[in-house]
């Protein structure tokens, strides 16, 4: 599987949940909001116009996958996709599920301070251990994990 440096940014390995032919799916480190991920390309590219006509068809898969796992294991009352490619430049997603109320997980609570508005990137008090949020989606994705 080819990767790219912005893999390891976002924790590699130990944040992965899945896998495709073009993209991953990863646990956020910085779980902005519960069940954060991130959506990476395996290629080179830093636009999004540069990727191949296979990976954006690949595309909706994934997107079918984040948002089936993410609202059985955390019940999400919106999702938010941000392309940011400012500071890790490969294509990639910040996929932020959005709450109108607390969320229990792992025996804590965790609020969506943003909500209603824009979400907050910068929360920081509380953030979840992105390490546990990617085993329990790993352990409920539809397809095998590769």
């Amino acid at each position: 599987m080819g990767r790219n440096a912005t893999f390891e940014t976002f924790g590699g390995a130990g944040t992965l949940i899945a896998d495709y032919t073009y993209w991953s799916v990863q646990a956020r480190p910085k779980q902005a909001t519960i069940g954060a991920l991130v959506i990476l390309s395996h290629s080179q590219s830093t636009a999004f116009s540069d990727l191949p006509p296979n990976a954006f068809a690949e595309l909706s898969e994934v997107v079918e996958d984040v948002e089936t796992t993410t609202q059985k294991i955390f019940g999400y009352s919106k999702i938010n996709y941000l392309m940011l490619m400012m500071v890790d430049p490969h294509v990639h997603f910040h996929v932020l599920p959005r709450y109108s109320a607390p969320v229990l997980f792992e025996g804590a609570t965790f609020t969506d301070p943003g909500w209603p508005g824009q979400p907050d990137l910068g929360a920081s008090d509380g953030l979840a251990d992105a390490r546990l949020v990617a085993a329990a989606l790993r352990r409920a994705w539809p397809r095998p994990v590769t």
